[in-house]
C-alpha cells in the first residue's frame, strides 16, 4: 500500500481500514465522497488476516476431513486419511491473500486514496498520520470516521506472548497441529477453534466461567454443540474459572478455580480467547475531547460522536462485534454524513453465525430473553434428523427452533443449529426484517428436499401444525 500525494482537503477521512473501515469508505465513493482511507497494517483488518477467512479455512478443513474419515458410510472407501498441516496454513495464506488483494483492487477501483500508517488527530478536522518509515502527512477532512477496529483482551495477570500463550492471531500461526491445547473462553472464537484442533488430533479442553458454552447463545442450542464436542474428544469446563497462566519451558500450567476448589491444568499451549478491546490508544481522541469508556467510543443512532465531525463504527464502538455488522453500521455512518436519511440499525435483526461443528446461526431474542421480556411466546422446533437432506449430508445432528409471539405470530428470534445452517439464517434475518410471521413463513413452499425445510416445519411447530414431526 503506496500513499499517495497529500491532497485534499477530503470530505471524509477513515481511520482503519476493516470491515468497516473499507466498506465505509466505498460507500462514501458511491456517494461522491472525496474519500481517504489510513490503514497502519493490512486493508482487511482482523476479519480478513487473522479472524473471519482464515479461521473458517481451518473449519472447512476439518469438516472435510470428518467428512472423508466417514466416507466409508457413503460407499466411498478411501485409503489412510492424513492432514497436511503445512498446505492447510499455504492454503490459508492463499486464500487470505486472494481477499486482502480483491480489497486493494476495490480501493482502486473507488478512486480512494490510501494513506499507510498510524492515524492520530490533531485538530477535530485534522489527522497525522505517522508512516513505518517515519514520515508524516497531515490530513484534512470536513468528516472523519473512526474505525479502528478492536484487538484480544486478556485475563488480569496472564500475558498473551504468542509463544506458549496465544491469541487467534498467535494460534493459526501455530507451524504444527498442537497435542494439547487449553482454550480460555467458550464463547464464537474458542468454541471454534476447539472444533477445529479437535478434529485434527488435538487433546482440547475448553474453559469457561459461565455455566455453559457459547453463554450469548440460546442454551438449547449451545447445549447441541457441547454435546457434539464432547462426543469429539473435547473436555469441557464449564462453571471454572481460570485465576493464572505459566508458561513452563515447552507447556503451561493453568491454574483454575471450580465451586468445588482448585487445581491445575497442563498443556502444550494455553488460547486466550476472552472477549475483545476497542483499539483507541493513540488516536488523539483526547487533543478532540473524546473520551472513550471500556467499550469504546461513545456514539448516537447516527453513529456520531459527540464531536460533530467526527463519526465511529464497528468493533471501536462496542455492541455486537462481528465483521458483518461493522461494515452496516459503517455504510449507516457515512449515508448520515452525506446527508441521507437512515434509521437506526436494529440489534435484533442482526445475524450472529458461528461455525463450529455443528455451525450455530441465530437472529433476534433467544427464548430466555422473551419471557424475560414478558413476551406470550410459542416455540416451534424441527429437529434435524427428522430432514431428509440432512440425512442425506449425514450431518443430522442440530434442529431449527423458532420464539414468536402466541398472539400476533410474530418473529422474535430464529436459532439454528446444524449443518450448513449459517446459509439457512438470511431467510430468517429478511423474514423477521420484512415482519413476516410465522404463518407466512411456514406457508412459503420450500423445496424438497433441502434443509431450508427445516425452517418451514419449526414455523408449523410454532402454530401447532408441524407436519413431519
Amino acid at each position: 500500500m503506496t500513499a499517495p500525494a497529500a491532497g485534499g482537503p477530503y470530505d471524509l477521512l477513515i481511520i482503519g481500514g476493516g470491515p468497516a473501515g473499507y466498506v465505509g469508505a466505498i460507500r462514501a465513493a458511491q456517494l461522491g465522497l472525496k474519500t481517504a482511507l489510513v490503514e497502519r497494517e493490512k486493508l482487511g483488518g482482523t476479519c480478513v488476516h487473522v479472524g473471519c477467512i482464515p479461521t473458517k479455512v481451518l473449519l472447512h478443513t476439518a469438516e472435510l476431513l470428518g467428512d472423508i474419515r466417514g466416507a466409508g458410510e457413503m460407499g466411498v472407501q478411501v485409503g489412510d486419511v492424513r492432514l497436511d498441516y503445512g498446505q492447510v496454513r499455504r492454503r490459508m495464506d492463499r486464500v487470505v491473500t486472494a481477499n486482502f488483494r480483491g480489497i486493494e483492487f476495490l480501493m482502486r477501483k473507488n478512486g480512494i486514496a490510501l494513506f499507510p500508517g498510524a492515524g492520530r488527530f490533531v485538530t477535530p478536522t485534522q489527522v497525522r498520520v505517522a508512516a513505518t518509515d517515519g514520515s508524516e502527512v497531515s490530513l484534512e477532512a470536513r468528516h472523519t470516521l473512526v474505525a479502528t477496529g478492536s484487538r484480544p483482551r486478556s485475563l488480569p495477570g496472564v500475558v498473551i506472548d504468542n509463544d506458549r500463550v496465544l491469541d487467534n492471531a498467535g494460534a493459526l500461526r501455530l507451524p504444527e497441529v498442537p497435542r494439547s491445547i487449553a482454550i480460555l473462553g467458550a464463547g464464537a472464537v474458542g468454541a471454534e477453534f476447539a472444533s477445529a484442533f479437535a478434529a485434527f488430533g488435538s487433546t482440547v479442553t475448553l474453559i469457561e466461567m459461565m455455566p455453559a458454552i457459547l453463554p450469548l447463545e440460546d442454551e438449547e442450542l449451545s447445549g447441541v454443540v457441547a454435546k457434539e464436542l464432547g462426543r469429539r474428544g473435547v473436555a469441557i469446563r464449564t462453571g471454572t474459572s481460570v485465576t493464572g497462566v505459566t508458561a513452563a519451558g515447552d507447556s503451561v500450567r493453568i491454574a483454575l478455580r471450580t465451586g468445588t476448589g482448585d487445581e491445575t491444568l497442563e498443556a502444550d499451549y494455553a488460547l486466550v480467547a476472552v472477549g475483545r478491546a476497542p483499539v483507541v490508544e493513540g488516536l488523539g481522541l483526547e487533543a478532540v475531547g473524546l473520551v472513550p469508556g471500556r467499550a469504546g467510543i461513545a456514539v448516537d443512532g447516527r453513529f456520531q460522536t459527540a464531536v460533530p465531525s467526527i463519526s465511529a463504527a464497528g468493533d471501536v464502538t462496542g455492541g455486537l462485534l462481528l465483521a458483518h455488522v461493522a461494515s452496516a453500521e459503517a455504510t449507516a455512518a457515512v449515508e448520515a454524513v452525506a446527508g441521507q436519511t437512515a434509521g437506526a440499525l436494529d440489534p435484533t435483526l442482526a445475524p450472529r453465525a458461528t461455525f463450529t461443528i455443528p455451525q450455530i446461526a441465530s437472529v433476534g431474542l433467544t427464548e430466555r430473553q422473551a419471557r424475560e421480556q414478558g413476551r406470550d411466546v410459542t416455540v416451534g422446533r424441527f429437529p434435524f434428523i427428522a430432514n431428509g437432506r440432512a440425512r442425506i449430508l449425514g450431518r443430522a445432528e442440530g434442529l431449527v427452533k423458532i420464539v414468536a409471539d402466541r398472539a400476533l405470530g410474530e418473529i422474535l428470534g430464529v436459532h439454528l443449529v446444524g449443518p450448513e445452517v449459517t446459509e439457512l439464517l438470511p431467510e430468517a434475518v429478511l423474514g423477521k426484517s420484512l415482519e413476516a410471521t410465522v404463518l407466512e413463513i411456514g406457508n412459503a413452499v420450500h423445496a424438497h428436499p433441502t434443509l431450508s425445510e427445516a425452517v418451514k416445519e419449526a414455523a408449523l411447530g410454532a402454530l401447532g401444525r408441524g407436519v413431519h414431526t
